[in-house]
């Protein structure tokens, strides 16, 4: 099993630590190292990935998990 962290930065890109496999739409694969920054604010000339736009755009968001003793994931459908 692969060991890979998925890290919402406040304000930022999520920051993504380990070995993964990032795919394009049509299958193709970016080339990427264990760790990447991928956009969140959608202002990126290098989408997926993070070109450090957002802090032009004041793009806003703090996201914190939740406290719980359960954990919750959200699924979203596939097309």
């Amino acid at each position: 099993m692969n060991d890979v962290t998925i890290t919402p930065t406040d304000d930022g890109p999520y920051l993504v630590e380990g070995s993964i496999t990032l795919l394009d739409a049509e299958g193709n694969q970016y080339a990427v190292s264990d760790t990447i920054a991928l956009c969140r604010c959608g202002h990126s000339s290098t989408k997926p990935f993070c070109d450090g736009t957002h802090e032009k755009t004041n793009f806003a968001a703090v996201n914190r998990a939740a406290r719980s003793n359960r954990m919750r994931s959200q699924v979203v459908a596939s097309r």
